[in-house]
């Protein structure tokens, strides 16, 4: 089956943004104030704050009307929060009917040298980041993983996969699995299937969590906790692997 770019940019959702507007849209009324870790992790913080030490650089949030999906889903990582218990993945694999060999959602575990032989233990949540300009979609030569239109969702087309795992090499998040039983691969949706679509408005893995860590939400709707989260003044935000310029839609901050 050949795929037109024309198509491939339809399918990735791209034409509901101006270009000027992609470029911008990560910031979603947030200013870039550094970068941590080697250029790997990016930090935020409100345009609002930034207004008042370096000028009206970014202008201010915009309203819920000029994100460029209703509802606009997004998840935020309250990173310090998790103590690796790990409901989140079990929520995860009973609702979606995930396999032993397979993933939707993991924890990355990393150890911190404090000095003087002391150490910390951190715990990093990962998921699909449903990105804005997602790599997956765009190299996907069936159209089999495409960003759903009316909420922004990454989502799998089953019947179109030709499970030739292009999607998976291109994922900056190592977010995709090959599915042995439908020979086709997978990965998160933000349980739209099981979950969303039904009337639930929580994701398993947020709903399952007992700290408060993941918090689900619609960028779209100002009075929701994820958007209050992201747009805090005196907190930082940040996303992972910002250099990829795919503009991913989970968030991360300590709280």
């Amino acid at each position: 089956m050949k795929i037109s770019e024309l198509e491939k940019l339809k399918n990735e959702g791209v034409e509901t943004l101006p270009s000027e507007e992609r470029r911008r849209f990560l910031q979603f009324g947030l200013a870039v104030t550094g970068v941590f870790l080697g250029g790997s992790v990016l930090s935020l913080t409100s345009a609002r704050t930034a207004q008042g030490q370096m000028g009206p650089m970014m202008g201010p949030v915009p309203p819920a009307g000029m994100f460029p999906y209703k509802p606009h889903y997004t998840m935020v990582i309250r990173q310090n929060r998790c103590i690796d218990c790990e409901r989140c993945m079990e929520a995860c694999v009973k609702t979606n009917q995930v396999p032993s060999y397979g993933y939707r959602t993991k924890i990355l575990e990393q150890t911190h040298d404090l000095g003087q032989g002391q150490s910390e233990r951190l715990f990093l949540p990962v998921l699909c980041n449903h990105c804005n300009r997602p790599p997956c979609v765009r190299v996907c030569p069936t159209t089999a993983t495409y960003k759903d239109k009316t909420n922004g969702i990454v989502m799998m087309d089953y019947k179109r996969c030709i499970g030739c795992k292009t999607c998976m090499a291109a994922c900056p998040y190592n977010a995709r699995y090959f599915k042995e039983e439908n020979r086709a691969i997978d990965k998160c949706n933000f349980c739209f299937d099981t979950r969303l679509s039904k009337g639930e408005t929580k994701t398993a893995c947020a709903a399952a969590c007992p700290a408060g860590v993941r918090i689900f939400g619609d960028l779209t709707d100002t009075g929701c906790e994820a958007y209050r989260l992201i747009h805090r003044p005196e907190k930082l935000v940040w996303v992972l692997r910002p250099e990829t310029g795919a503009m991913p839609n989970v968030y991360y901050m300590n709280d």
